[in-house]
């Protein structure tokens, strides 16, 4: 750590907060002095970078003197009282939480699509919900070779994207299952193991879930289309690492499969993996640990004439989430 920026990593005890070092390290953000906090019953602990031993600090202003770039891993509700504090301390944030992402004032990134509104920040830069960051890196080319207008997409996520409670409800579950005993649900409101759960959170007046509702306004802010017609359904699978979208995308101006396949494959963070004669499509187990979204099974909509049905899958851990972040900050460092 002898040369680069003061860098602060808030909730990196987490599963998110460890992946963003690990995320820094593999991508070499010029680290000169890391300083890690986490939840007051983690303080005086340590977490390792670079070999190195970084005790868990106590979050409050003092600490952050003298950080340049700040990533914060914590919660909405630690988010709100956190983040204008290490911003009015000099730093500039990146927020993973939803805290700010609908905020006028704060720009909401993703690097491969709207880098340009990171220099719109007054301290504080927002990272999208880890399943708007998988569903908008292909519906970005396609947008601009043919002018997105309507989207219907449909999420199945990891039970990773509810934390180390969701991680262990399915082990557990599973071992249950395996030894014959009952399945009892406890962080989910329904048995996990073998199953498929048709809600991520709480379903407001209209039916939709607050998953669901940040995908719209999420993809709208991003891609700068705020009359974009989006259709959101949000399912909780027995998976542990990966969140996987069925997306069917209507454009202005036709574009074919092939087309379409080849945009992907040019976008920076895409791959292309759909060769369904050799059974080869994107799949959560081959994606897991890779920063770039994948996507498959491309073809045209048989029941309209300018849309496209595709699947992509993305680690909600790295690009969904740490590698997104870390991105951003280099950003903020170029400009």
């Amino acid at each position: 750590m002898a040369s680069g920026v003061i860098v602060a990593v808030v909730g990196a005890t987490g599963a998110a907060g460890q992946t963003t070092l690990r995320s820094s390290r593999m991508r070499k953000f010029p680290v000169r002095e890391l300083r890690c906090f986490a939840s007051e019953r983690s303080v005086g602990k340590t977490v390792t970078f670079a070999g190195e031993a970084v005790p868990i600090r106590r979050v409050e202003p003092v600490e952050f003197k003298g950080v340049e770039v700040a990533i914060c891993s914590a919660g909405s509700a630690q988010s709100r009282e956190y983040v204008p504090m290490i911003a009015r301390a000099g730093a500039v944030v990146v927020d993973k939480s939803n805290a700010w992402r609908m905020d006028p004032t704060v720009p909401l990134v993703v690097p491969e699509i709207n880098p340009h509104a990171v220099r719109q920040h007054r301290g504080i830069i927002a990272s999208p919900n880890c399943t708007t960051i998988v569903t908008v890196m292909p519906l970005k080319p396609l947008h601009d070779a043919g002018r997105l207008r309507r989207v219907v997409a449909t999420s199945y996520q990891a039970v990773s994207g509810a934390g180390v409670n969701g991680i262990e409800e399915l082990r557990a579950q599973t071992l249950a299952w395996a030894r014959g005993e009952s399945v009892e649900p406890r962080h989910f409101a329904h048995p996990i193991a073998f199953n498929l759960i048709p809600a991520i959170d709480a379903f407001g007046a209209d039916g939709y879930t607050g998953e669901e509702l940040k995908l719209i306004n999420e993809a709208r802010k991003i891609l700068e289309l705020p009359d974009l017609l989006v259709a959101p359904t949000t399912v909780r699978v027995p998976v542990f690492t990966c969140h996987s979208i069925a997306v069917n995308a209507e454009t202005e101006e036709k574009i074919t499969a092939d087309r379409a396949r080849e945009l992907f494959a040019r976008f920076p963070g895409l791959r292309v993996w759909d060769d369904p004669a050799e059974q080869r499509y994107p799949m959560p187990v081959d994606v897991e640990g890779q920063d770039d979204c994948v996507v498959g099974r491309v073809r045209d909509d048989l029941s309209h004439p300018r849309a496209l049905n595709f699947w992509v899958v993305g680690d909600q851990l790295r690009k969904g989430a740490a590698t997104n972040a870390v991105q951003i900050a280099e950003l903020v460092l170029r400009t």
